[in-house]
């Protein structure tokens, strides 16, 4: 397949096209976690170790401009928002299930014990 460049970057595969959609350290959890359920900003802060606000909210911010995911806001007080997941972040999930399963195998191939 030929490069093709996307947001002035060059990329020489779907795979790595892909990859820079939902890959790095967080955006994976942040759509495991959505796979279910819809969660609140704080929520996804506690439940993923070692993020910080500002990474979390960048995280969240491409996760939304790529479609990805969506954000509610309700019109309460104190304001609450939640994010949920899309078709196109389930989508993801699936791939994300099987990356999973495939990194348990390979951790054990290489006598990595589970935390």
């Amino acid at each position: 397949m030929p490069d093709f460049v996307s947001d002035k970057h060059l990329f020489h595969n779907p795979v790595e096209f892909a990859m820079s959609k939902i890959g790095g350290t967080y955006k994976m959890p942040i759509l495991w976690r959505l796979k279910d359920k819809a969660w609140r900003y704080s929520e996804l802060a506690n439940s993923i170790p070692h993020i910080s606000d500002r990474m979390l909210s960048k995280s969240l911010k491409e996760l939304l401009e790529d479609g990805f995911i969506s954000k509610e806001i309700f019109p309460e007080v104190p304001p609450r928002t939640e994010y949920n997941i899309t078709e196109r972040g389930k989508k993801a999930v699936e791939i994300i299930s099987t990356l999973r399963n495939y990194g348990f195998e390979l951790m054990k191939d290489f006598g990595i014990e589970e935390k």
